[in-house]
Protein backbone atom coordinates (compact mmCIF):
# COMPACT_ATOMS: atom_id res chain seq x y z
CA UNK A 1 0.00 0.00 0.00
CA UNK A 2 1.06 3.51 -1.18
CA UNK A 3 2.29 6.17 2.14
CA UNK A 4 2.75 9.29 2.54
CA UNK A 5 5.61 9.26 5.31
CA UNK A 6 8.98 8.92 4.88
CA UNK A 7 11.37 5.75 5.29
CA UNK A 8 13.33 5.43 8.63
CA UNK A 9 16.78 7.01 8.10
CA UNK A 10 19.91 5.27 7.59
CA UNK A 11 21.20 7.55 10.30
CA UNK A 12 19.74 10.11 12.53
CA UNK A 13 19.07 13.54 10.48
CA UNK A 14 20.34 16.55 10.72
CA UNK A 15 17.93 20.10 11.04
CA UNK A 16 18.49 22.45 8.35
CA UNK A 17 20.07 24.55 11.02
CA UNK A 18 22.58 21.87 11.99
CA UNK A 19 26.31 23.30 10.68
CA UNK A 20 24.99 27.07 11.32
CA UNK A 21 24.69 25.40 15.17
CA UNK A 22 28.34 23.78 15.28
CA UNK A 23 30.28 26.16 12.65
CA UNK A 24 28.38 29.81 13.49
CA UNK A 25 26.87 29.33 16.74
CA UNK A 26 29.17 27.86 19.25
CA UNK A 27 32.38 29.59 18.25
CA UNK A 28 29.81 33.28 18.69
CA UNK A 29 29.00 31.63 21.85
CA UNK A 30 32.38 30.81 23.00
CA UNK A 31 33.87 34.12 22.28
CA UNK A 32 31.16 36.11 23.63
CA UNK A 33 30.67 34.07 27.05
CA UNK A 34 34.51 33.25 27.22
CA UNK A 35 33.71 29.11 26.88
CA UNK A 36 36.33 26.64 25.93
CA UNK A 37 35.17 25.60 22.20
CA UNK A 38 34.45 22.15 22.43
CA UNK A 39 31.96 19.39 20.80
CA UNK A 40 28.00 19.56 22.61
CA UNK A 41 26.35 16.88 23.42
CA UNK A 42 23.76 15.72 21.35
CA UNK A 43 20.63 12.67 21.11
CA UNK A 44 19.00 11.26 18.73
CA UNK A 45 15.63 12.78 19.13
CA UNK A 46 12.49 11.80 17.00
CA UNK A 47 15.47 10.41 14.22
CA UNK A 48 17.32 13.91 14.46
CA UNK A 49 20.69 14.68 15.81
CA UNK A 50 20.13 17.09 18.36
CA UNK A 51 22.01 19.06 20.99
CA UNK A 52 20.87 18.26 24.82
CA UNK A 53 22.86 22.12 25.10
CA UNK A 54 25.08 23.99 23.45
CA UNK A 55 28.11 25.23 25.53
CA UNK A 56 26.26 27.08 28.21
CA UNK A 57 24.91 24.40 30.78
CA UNK A 58 21.29 23.25 30.96
CA UNK A 59 20.74 24.97 33.61
CA UNK A 60 21.87 28.23 32.38
CA UNK A 61 19.69 27.82 28.95
CA UNK A 62 16.29 26.91 31.38
CA UNK A 63 16.87 29.72 32.98
CA UNK A 64 16.96 32.02 29.49
CA UNK A 65 13.26 31.55 29.29
CA UNK A 66 13.22 34.24 32.07
CA UNK A 67 14.98 36.97 29.30
CA UNK A 68 14.51 35.32 25.92
CA UNK A 69 15.16 31.62 24.85
CA UNK A 70 15.66 30.62 21.32
CA UNK A 71 14.84 26.78 19.46
CA UNK A 72 15.82 25.16 17.07
CA UNK A 73 12.65 23.17 16.39
CA UNK A 74 13.05 22.23 13.02
CA UNK A 75 13.20 18.74 13.41
CA UNK A 76 9.36 19.38 13.63
CA UNK A 77 7.30 18.38 10.61
CA UNK A 78 4.08 20.44 8.94
CA UNK A 79 1.55 18.57 6.70
CA UNK A 80 -0.19 20.79 4.54
CA UNK A 81 -4.26 18.93 3.82
CA UNK A 82 -6.35 21.01 1.25
CA UNK A 83 -9.50 20.27 -0.78
CA UNK A 84 -13.25 20.47 -0.33
CA UNK A 85 -13.09 17.70 2.30
CA UNK A 86 -10.14 18.73 4.40
CA UNK A 87 -12.30 20.03 7.23
CA UNK A 88 -14.57 16.61 7.25
CA UNK A 89 -11.50 14.53 7.45
CA UNK A 90 -9.55 16.52 10.00
CA UNK A 91 -12.70 16.44 12.16
CA UNK A 92 -12.66 12.85 11.73
CA UNK A 93 -9.28 12.05 12.16
CA UNK A 94 -8.12 14.20 15.42
CA UNK A 95 -9.88 14.41 18.12
CA UNK A 96 -10.43 18.38 17.81
CA UNK A 97 -13.28 20.01 16.21
CA UNK A 98 -11.12 21.33 12.97
CA UNK A 99 -14.54 22.19 11.08
CA UNK A 100 -15.14 24.92 13.41
CA UNK A 101 -12.21 26.85 13.38
CA UNK A 102 -11.82 30.55 12.00
CA UNK A 103 -8.88 31.37 9.22
CA UNK A 104 -5.79 33.02 11.18
CA UNK A 105 -7.14 30.58 13.75
CA UNK A 106 -4.67 27.52 15.79
CA UNK A 107 -5.65 24.62 17.97
CA UNK A 108 -4.23 22.00 19.78
CA UNK A 109 -5.11 18.55 19.28
CA UNK A 110 -4.66 15.07 19.59
CA UNK A 111 -4.21 12.08 16.86
CA UNK A 112 -5.56 8.96 18.93
CA UNK A 113 -5.36 5.22 17.79
CA UNK A 114 -8.73 2.93 18.15
CA UNK A 115 -7.47 2.28 21.87
CA UNK A 116 -7.70 5.65 22.61
CA UNK A 117 -4.46 6.32 22.87
CA UNK A 118 -2.05 8.91 21.80
CA UNK A 119 -0.30 8.73 18.69
CA UNK A 120 0.94 12.51 18.87
CA UNK A 121 -0.48 15.89 20.00
CA UNK A 122 -0.04 18.87 17.47
CA UNK A 123 -1.31 21.92 16.66
CA UNK A 124 -3.04 22.72 13.48
CA UNK A 125 -3.72 26.58 11.33
CA UNK A 126 -6.51 26.97 9.23
CA UNK A 127 -4.88 29.27 6.60
CA UNK A 128 -8.01 29.12 4.19
CA UNK A 129 -11.18 27.64 4.24
CA UNK A 130 -10.08 24.40 3.05
CA UNK A 131 -6.48 24.44 3.44
CA UNK A 132 -4.44 23.76 7.44
CA UNK A 133 -1.39 23.43 8.38
CA UNK A 134 -0.74 20.57 10.96
CA UNK A 135 2.49 20.96 12.89
CA UNK A 136 3.65 17.95 14.56
CA UNK A 137 6.09 16.08 16.60
CA UNK A 138 9.70 14.66 15.33
CA UNK A 139 9.82 11.63 14.08
CA UNK A 140 6.00 11.49 13.44
CA UNK A 141 6.89 11.67 9.88
CA UNK A 142 8.46 8.06 9.36
CA UNK A 143 6.50 5.30 7.86
CA UNK A 144 8.43 1.84 8.10
CA UNK A 145 8.63 -1.66 9.87
CA UNK A 146 11.60 -1.53 12.60
CA UNK A 147 12.11 -4.87 14.50
CA UNK A 148 8.57 -6.05 13.82
CA UNK A 149 7.16 -2.59 15.31
CA UNK A 150 4.95 -0.82 12.74
CA UNK A 151 5.41 2.87 12.62
CA UNK A 152 3.35 4.54 10.63
CA UNK A 153 3.40 8.86 10.21
CA UNK A 154 0.56 10.90 11.16
CA UNK A 155 0.00 11.64 7.36
CA UNK A 156 -0.37 8.44 6.70
CA UNK A 157 -2.47 8.33 9.96
CA UNK A 158 -5.10 10.74 9.09
CA UNK A 159 -5.11 9.84 5.31
CA UNK A 160 -5.92 6.60 6.16
CA UNK A 161 -9.19 8.31 7.47
CA UNK A 162 -10.19 8.93 3.85
CA UNK A 163 -13.33 8.14 2.87
CA UNK A 164 -14.40 7.07 -1.06
CA UNK A 165 -15.51 10.27 -3.09
CA UNK A 166 -13.58 13.01 -0.77
CA UNK A 167 -11.20 15.23 -2.46
CA UNK A 168 -8.01 15.79 0.29
CA UNK A 169 -4.27 16.38 -0.79
CA UNK A 170 -2.09 15.93 1.63
CA UNK A 171 2.14 16.51 1.35
CA UNK A 172 4.81 17.03 3.80
CA UNK A 173 5.53 20.75 3.62
CA UNK A 174 8.59 20.83 5.93
CA UNK A 175 11.71 20.69 3.49
CA UNK A 176 10.19 24.57 2.73
CA UNK A 177 9.90 25.73 6.05
CA UNK A 178 12.68 26.13 8.82
CA UNK A 179 10.68 26.55 12.38
CA UNK A 180 12.44 28.52 15.07
CA UNK A 181 10.17 29.24 18.30
CA UNK A 182 11.08 32.44 20.50
CA UNK A 183 10.28 33.00 24.07
CA UNK A 184 10.20 34.70 27.31
CA UNK A 185 9.39 38.54 27.45
CA UNK A 186 11.98 40.06 25.59
CA UNK A 187 10.56 37.89 22.27
CA UNK A 188 8.09 40.73 21.39
CA UNK A 189 11.38 43.12 20.96
CA UNK A 190 13.19 40.74 19.38
CA UNK A 191 10.67 40.05 16.75
CA UNK A 192 9.69 43.60 16.68
CA UNK A 193 13.40 44.59 15.82
CA UNK A 194 13.89 42.49 13.00
CA UNK A 195 10.56 41.37 11.19
CA UNK A 196 8.75 44.34 11.79
CA UNK A 197 6.08 45.49 14.55
CA UNK A 198 2.95 45.10 11.70
CA UNK A 199 3.88 40.69 11.90
CA UNK A 200 3.31 41.06 15.85
CA UNK A 201 -0.69 42.74 15.06
CA UNK A 202 -4.11 41.18 14.97
CA UNK A 203 -4.96 40.53 11.20
CA UNK A 204 -8.35 41.53 11.41
CA UNK A 205 -7.35 44.86 13.98
CA UNK A 206 -4.01 45.73 13.14
CA UNK A 207 -4.13 48.63 15.61
CA UNK A 208 -4.43 46.02 18.19
CA UNK A 209 -1.55 43.11 18.89
CA UNK A 210 -2.08 39.56 17.62
CA UNK A 211 -4.17 36.84 19.83
CA UNK A 212 -3.97 33.97 21.34
CA UNK A 213 -3.31 30.94 19.24
CA UNK A 214 -3.69 32.70 15.96
CA UNK A 215 -1.28 32.96 13.46
CA UNK A 216 0.03 35.57 10.74
CA UNK A 217 1.21 35.19 7.38
CA UNK A 218 3.91 38.20 6.15
CA UNK A 219 6.50 38.08 3.14
CA UNK A 220 9.96 39.38 3.55
CA UNK A 221 12.68 38.96 0.71
CA UNK A 222 10.47 37.44 -1.79
CA UNK A 223 9.47 35.01 0.45
CA UNK A 224 6.46 33.92 2.35
CA UNK A 225 6.32 33.83 6.49
CA UNK A 226 4.22 32.88 9.28
CA UNK A 227 4.12 32.82 12.29
CA UNK A 228 2.10 31.82 15.25
CA UNK A 229 1.64 32.81 18.99
CA UNK A 230 0.77 29.54 20.93
CA UNK A 231 2.98 29.27 24.07
CA UNK A 232 4.94 26.46 23.23
CA UNK A 233 6.25 26.74 26.48
CA UNK A 234 3.63 28.22 28.03
CA UNK A 235 4.94 31.79 28.08
CA UNK A 236 4.67 34.58 25.77
CA UNK A 237 6.19 34.28 22.38
CA UNK A 238 5.75 32.68 19.19
CA UNK A 239 7.12 30.37 16.97
CA UNK A 240 8.49 31.52 13.36
CA UNK A 241 8.34 29.13 10.03
CA UNK A 242 10.69 30.85 8.42
CA UNK A 243 11.09 30.17 4.21
CA UNK A 244 14.14 28.37 3.11
CA UNK A 245 15.62 30.75 1.00
CA UNK A 246 16.29 33.33 3.87
CA UNK A 247 16.38 30.38 7.09
CA UNK A 248 20.30 31.31 7.11
CA UNK A 249 20.51 35.17 7.76
CA UNK A 250 17.46 35.07 9.44
CA UNK A 251 18.54 32.38 11.86
CA UNK A 252 21.96 34.34 12.84
CA UNK A 253 20.21 37.97 13.26
CA UNK A 254 17.84 36.01 15.57
CA UNK A 255 20.42 34.96 17.36
CA UNK A 256 22.88 37.77 17.56
CA UNK A 257 20.50 39.61 18.77
CA UNK A 258 19.14 37.22 21.44
CA UNK A 259 22.79 36.90 22.84
CA UNK A 260 22.93 41.13 22.37
CA UNK A 261 20.00 40.48 25.16
CA UNK A 262 20.93 38.27 27.21
CA UNK A 263 19.36 35.49 25.86
CA UNK A 264 20.24 31.53 24.87
CA UNK A 265 20.35 29.28 22.09
CA UNK A 266 18.06 26.44 23.99
CA UNK A 267 18.29 22.48 23.90
CA UNK A 268 16.71 19.64 24.36
CA UNK A 269 17.49 19.96 28.02
CA UNK A 270 16.21 23.51 28.64
CA UNK A 271 13.38 23.51 26.59
CA UNK A 272 12.04 20.14 28.18
CA UNK A 273 12.91 21.96 31.65
CA UNK A 274 10.65 25.37 30.15
CA UNK A 275 7.72 23.23 29.30
CA UNK A 276 7.53 21.40 32.62
CA UNK A 277 7.57 24.65 34.54
CA UNK A 278 5.40 26.95 33.51
CA UNK A 279 2.19 26.43 35.43
CA UNK A 280 0.25 24.03 38.24
CA UNK A 281 0.57 21.18 35.70
CA UNK A 282 3.65 22.00 33.04
CA UNK A 283 2.96 20.71 29.45
CA UNK A 284 2.43 17.48 28.80
CA UNK A 285 5.49 15.70 26.57
CA UNK A 286 4.63 12.94 23.52
CA UNK A 287 6.32 9.70 24.46
CA UNK A 288 6.53 11.27 28.12
CA UNK A 289 3.37 11.49 29.10
CA UNK A 290 1.61 10.69 26.41
CA UNK A 291 1.98 7.95 24.33
CA UNK A 292 0.21 5.14 22.52
CA UNK A 293 -0.86 2.81 25.32
CA UNK A 294 -2.34 5.28 27.34
CA UNK A 295 -5.32 7.39 27.34
CA UNK A 296 -5.19 11.60 27.95
CA UNK A 297 -8.05 11.81 29.75
CA UNK A 298 -7.42 13.77 32.97
CA UNK A 299 -4.39 15.14 31.60
CA UNK A 300 -4.20 19.34 31.67
CA UNK A 301 -4.96 20.10 28.05
CA UNK A 302 -7.52 17.26 27.55
CA UNK A 303 -10.29 19.07 27.28
CA UNK A 304 -8.97 21.62 24.70
CA UNK A 305 -7.51 18.95 22.25
CA UNK A 306 -10.53 16.58 22.70
CA UNK A 307 -14.08 17.19 21.33
CA UNK A 308 -16.40 14.54 22.79
CA UNK A 309 -19.38 16.37 21.32
CA UNK A 310 -18.44 15.63 18.32
CA UNK A 311 -20.62 12.80 16.45
CA UNK A 312 -17.13 10.23 15.88
CA UNK A 313 -13.57 10.55 15.60
CA UNK A 314 -10.85 7.95 15.50
CA UNK A 315 -10.31 6.62 19.27
CA UNK A 316 -13.88 8.37 20.13
CA UNK A 317 -15.18 5.07 21.01
CA UNK A 318 -12.60 3.77 23.77
CA UNK A 319 -12.64 7.34 25.35
CA UNK A 320 -15.97 6.58 25.95
CA UNK A 321 -15.59 3.11 27.64
CA UNK A 322 -13.30 4.29 29.71
CA UNK A 323 -14.97 7.45 30.47
CA UNK A 324 -17.99 5.71 31.70
CA UNK A 325 -16.13 4.28 34.78
CA UNK A 326 -15.11 7.77 35.81
CA UNK A 327 -11.70 7.48 36.02
CA UNK A 328 -9.71 9.35 38.77
CA UNK A 329 -6.10 9.34 37.45
CA UNK A 330 -4.50 12.65 37.28
CA UNK A 331 -1.54 14.06 36.12
CA UNK A 332 0.32 15.92 39.00
CA UNK A 333 3.73 18.51 38.83
CA UNK A 334 6.20 17.65 41.30
CA UNK A 335 9.33 19.05 43.18
CA UNK A 336 12.40 16.47 44.15
CA UNK A 337 15.98 16.80 45.29
CA UNK A 338 17.12 14.40 42.67
CA UNK A 339 16.18 14.23 38.90
CA UNK A 340 13.13 11.04 39.47
CA UNK A 341 13.33 9.65 35.70
CA UNK A 342 12.14 6.22 35.72
CA UNK A 343 10.62 5.73 39.60
CA UNK A 344 7.97 5.49 41.20
CA UNK A 345 5.66 7.67 43.30
CA UNK A 346 4.79 6.37 46.81
CA UNK A 347 3.85 7.54 49.72
CA UNK A 348 4.08 5.90 52.97
CA UNK A 349 4.85 2.59 51.29
CA UNK A 350 1.70 3.17 48.92
CA UNK A 351 2.86 3.23 45.42
CA UNK A 352 0.98 6.45 43.81
CA UNK A 353 2.16 6.35 40.26
CA UNK A 354 4.90 6.78 38.13
CA UNK A 355 7.17 9.72 37.18
CA UNK A 356 6.76 10.05 33.54
CA UNK A 357 9.45 13.26 33.25
CA UNK A 358 11.66 14.83 35.96
CA UNK A 359 14.59 17.49 35.27
CA UNK A 360 16.67 20.00 37.18
CA UNK A 361 15.69 23.63 37.14
CA UNK A 362 17.31 26.49 38.08
CA UNK A 363 13.83 28.32 38.03
CA UNK A 364 12.47 26.44 41.41
CA UNK A 365 12.80 29.42 44.65
CA UNK A 366 14.82 28.76 47.61
CA UNK A 367 11.61 28.45 49.57
CA UNK A 368 10.44 25.81 47.22
CA UNK A 369 13.56 23.65 47.43
CA UNK A 370 13.54 24.29 51.02
CA UNK A 371 10.45 22.85 51.96
CA UNK A 372 11.56 19.22 50.38
CA UNK A 373 13.78 19.12 53.51
CA UNK A 374 16.90 17.90 51.66
CA UNK A 375 20.36 17.05 53.33
CA UNK A 376 21.38 17.60 50.01
CA UNK A 377 24.11 21.05 49.86
CA UNK A 378 22.79 21.91 45.95
CA UNK A 379 19.60 21.64 47.44
CA UNK A 380 19.51 24.34 49.58
CA UNK A 381 22.45 26.92 48.38
CA UNK A 382 21.05 30.09 47.67
CA UNK A 383 22.24 29.76 44.13
CA UNK A 384 21.36 25.62 43.85
CA UNK A 385 18.35 23.66 42.46
CA UNK A 386 16.42 20.65 42.58
CA UNK A 387 14.45 18.85 39.69
CA UNK A 388 10.85 19.10 38.93
CA UNK A 389 8.92 16.64 36.98
CA UNK A 390 5.55 15.15 36.14
CA UNK A 391 3.89 11.76 37.19
CA UNK A 392 0.68 9.94 36.20
CA UNK A 393 -1.24 9.03 39.35
CA UNK A 394 -3.65 6.51 39.99
CA UNK A 395 -5.84 9.62 41.92
CA UNK A 396 -6.07 12.68 41.70
CA UNK A 397 -4.93 13.64 45.37
CA UNK A 398 -5.23 17.15 45.75
CA UNK A 399 -8.75 18.29 46.83
CA UNK A 400 -11.49 20.04 44.97
CA UNK A 401 -13.43 23.32 45.96
CA UNK A 402 -17.95 23.45 45.56
CA UNK A 403 -17.17 24.71 42.36
CA UNK A 404 -15.19 21.60 41.13
CA UNK A 405 -11.53 23.64 41.04
CA UNK A 406 -8.41 22.49 42.86
CA UNK A 407 -7.38 23.83 45.86
CA UNK A 408 -3.84 25.10 45.57
CA UNK A 409 -3.56 26.58 48.85
CA UNK A 410 -5.08 26.91 51.78
CA UNK A 411 -4.92 30.68 54.31
CA UNK A 412 -2.19 31.24 51.49
CA UNK A 413 0.25 28.75 52.25
CA UNK A 414 0.77 26.36 49.24
CA UNK A 415 -0.83 23.05 49.59
CA UNK A 416 2.14 20.36 49.22
CA UNK A 417 1.86 16.44 49.16
CA UNK A 418 5.20 14.98 50.66
CA UNK A 419 5.87 11.73 48.96
CA UNK A 420 8.94 9.45 48.17
CA UNK A 421 10.71 8.28 44.63
CA UNK A 422 11.66 5.10 44.55
CA UNK A 423 13.79 2.57 41.79
CA UNK A 424 12.18 -0.23 41.39
CA UNK A 425 12.57 -4.10 40.21
CA UNK A 426 10.94 -6.01 37.61
CA UNK A 427 8.06 -6.87 40.06
CA UNK A 428 8.17 -2.82 40.65
CA UNK A 429 9.07 -3.29 44.31
CA UNK A 430 10.77 -0.30 45.35
CA UNK A 431 14.17 -0.64 46.07
CA UNK A 432 16.83 1.27 47.16
CA UNK A 433 17.05 4.99 49.44
CA UNK A 434 13.93 7.15 48.07
CA UNK A 435 14.50 10.95 46.47
CA UNK A 436 12.61 13.41 48.79
CA UNK A 437 9.81 15.19 47.25
CA UNK A 438 6.23 16.63 47.03
CA UNK A 439 3.31 17.04 44.70
CA UNK A 440 2.03 20.78 44.27
CA UNK A 441 -0.14 22.76 42.14
CA UNK A 442 1.42 26.20 42.83
CA UNK A 443 3.61 25.43 39.58
CA UNK A 444 7.09 26.54 39.23
CA UNK A 445 6.61 29.80 37.33
CA UNK A 446 3.94 31.88 36.11
CA UNK A 447 2.25 31.17 32.77
CA UNK A 448 2.19 33.92 30.72
CA UNK A 449 1.36 32.55 26.95
CA UNK A 450 -1.90 33.95 26.89
CA UNK A 451 -2.05 37.36 28.71
CA UNK A 452 -1.55 40.57 27.05
CA UNK A 453 0.98 41.69 24.96
CA UNK A 454 1.11 45.03 26.34
CA UNK A 455 2.63 43.65 29.41
CA UNK A 456 5.59 42.76 27.32
CA UNK A 457 5.90 45.28 24.00
CA UNK A 458 7.86 48.38 25.78
CA UNK A 459 10.17 45.80 27.39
Amino acid sequence: MSHLGFPLPAAPRRTFLYDLEENWYLPLLAQKKGIKLEPVKRSNFGQYDMAVNYLTSVLDEAAAINTLAIYNIDHMAQLRFRGKDAPTLLDRALAGRMSEMKVGSCKYTLLLNDRGGVQDDMILMRITEDEYIAVINAGHDITANVDGEELVADIDRIMGQLQPGEEVFAEDISASLVKVDIQGPLSYKLIKAIFGEAVLKNRQQPEKNMNYFTFNEFERGGARYLISRTGYTNRWGWELYLPVANADADFKQIVSLALDLGGLLVGLGGRDENRISAGPFGLPLMGSEYDPRHTPINAPLYEAAVDMAKPDFLGKTALETVLSVHPRKALALFVAEGIASHRGVYQDGERLGTVTSSINSPNLSLEMRLALGSSRKNVNAADGSAAIGLAWLYNDHFARDAEGKHIAETDGVPVRIPVQFYREDAQHQPTGSPLLGYLTLEGVSPVTAAKPLKNIENL
